[in-house]
């Protein structure tokens, strides 16, 4: 498939704060905010309404909370900032996908993507800077994994794809399978789709339209269960055997394919929602017949939908997308042998759509100068 040259936005930059006092108000729990304005004077109810305005409005500045008193906003700008990321690049795809290089306040920079598919809206959002999991054909993590994200960096991720979509138009999906691991940082994970499902003043995304996708954690996916949050769980695979998967998922070494299986099994007891698990497609490597009659073999009886995905090339990495040929016998393999999967259509390929290709390819380029310190970028 050939596509047009991207179109890509120019570099935006933002004016500094003098004092480098403001709050990151993104980080802030409803409960900080109200005791916040109690100790102002202001009702609580304020406190609603702000949240309302940022994350169901689109306000991008205090001036724009239009229903606060003019005293309010004065105190709340002086006070917080609502973003702290500057867009350092903006990339849009034929197929109108659209891929954000974020760097955040202290130069870090992430990735997060916007998929347009028929009436579906999903954005794809980081939890990390880099990532630790060392995935051999992944290019977020060629330089390790640098620090976690807070809960406002991921949610600023959230409202800026949002914010690309028309007056009319609304997110529906959210997958947790940018940048990083998310179940390496599942707090303030969690904390951030505490907000994106709340429906009173949050972004108001059904729990079961919300995915955390991990490498395969067991401690963490039992963490996750006992949480007893209702998101839906992705479990990337790659590879049916562990031979294969040490080769191509490094941290596979100490944990093995058994033991994540089992900590599968134990979230589906605990939960009873159905697993995904998520695979690469890499040509000559994890596609072949053999492969799919292992993995009919490994995931046989388990209620579980297995999501394929041929590889997005990487410049600089020796991996290339399956023939058309080995992914019709892969997908027929698994299909005769009773597997409930599908293939998802690659997206956004001229834009370096997968993640941390975009970061990698700026790695060079200097540092965004005035990073906001105000309201918006």
């Amino acid at each position: 498939m050939t596509f047009e040259n991207p179109i890509e936005t120019p570099v935006e930059s933002a004016p500094v704060d003098a004092t480098g006092q403001h709050h990151y108000l993104l980080d802030w729990s409803e409960a900080q905010l109200i005791d916040w304005l109690l100790e102002r004077g202001w009702p609580k109810f304020r406190a609603r309404q702000i949240l309302t305005w940022i994350y169901q409005k689109r306000a991008d500045s205090f001036d724009a909370m239009t229903d606060l008193p003019k005293g309010l906003r004065a105190q709340l700008a002086s006070a917080f900032e609502i973003f702290r990321s500057v867009t350092a690049a903006h990339q849009k795809s034929v197929d109108g996908t659209e891929k954000l290089l974020l760097q955040l306040a202290d130069g870090g920079r992430i990735e997060c993507v916007l998929l347009r598919d028929g009436p579906r809206r999903s954005i794809c959002v980081s939890s990390q800077v880099g990532c630790a999991m060392g995935c051999v054909f992944c290019a977020s993590g060629l330089d390790g994994v640098e620090r976690n994200l807070s809960r406002g960096e991921i949610l600023e991720q959230m409202l800026k794809l949002q914010r690309l979509l028309e007056p009319d138009d609304r997110l529906s999906h959210i997958v947790m399978m940018g940048m990083g691991e998310p179940l390496a940082n599942l707090p303030r994970v969690l904390e951030a789709l505490g907000v994106a499902k709340d429906s009173q003043y949050g972004l108001g995304i059904s729990p079961r339209r919300i995915t955390i996708s991990t490498v395969g954690l067991p401690p963490a996916i039992d963490k996750l269960a006992e949480s007893d949050s209702p998101y839906q769980l992705a479990i990337s695979l790659h590879a049916p055997n562990d031979e294969l998967r040490n080769r191509l998922v490094p941290v596979n070494k100490s944990i093995g394919i058994e033991s994540i299986m089992q900590a599968a099994d134990r979230y589906f007891q605990r939960t009873g929602r159905r697993l995904t698990f998520e695979y690469v497609l890499l040509g000559g490597l994890n596609d072949s017949v053999a492969c799919a009659k292992e993995l009919v073999s490994l995931l046989r009886g388990r209620t579980a939908m297995l999501n394929v995905i041929p590889y997005n090339p990487v410049p600089g990495l020796p991996y290339e997308t399956p023939s058309p040929e080995a992914i019709h016998l892969f997908r027929k393999t698994l299909i005769d042998g009773g597997i409930n999967v599908m293939f998802r259509q690659r997206k956004g390929d001229e834009i370096q759509a997968a993640c941390g290709q975009l970061r990698r390819l700026r790695e060079r380029e200097p540092q965004v100068v005035g990073i906001s310190h105000t309201s918006s970028e």
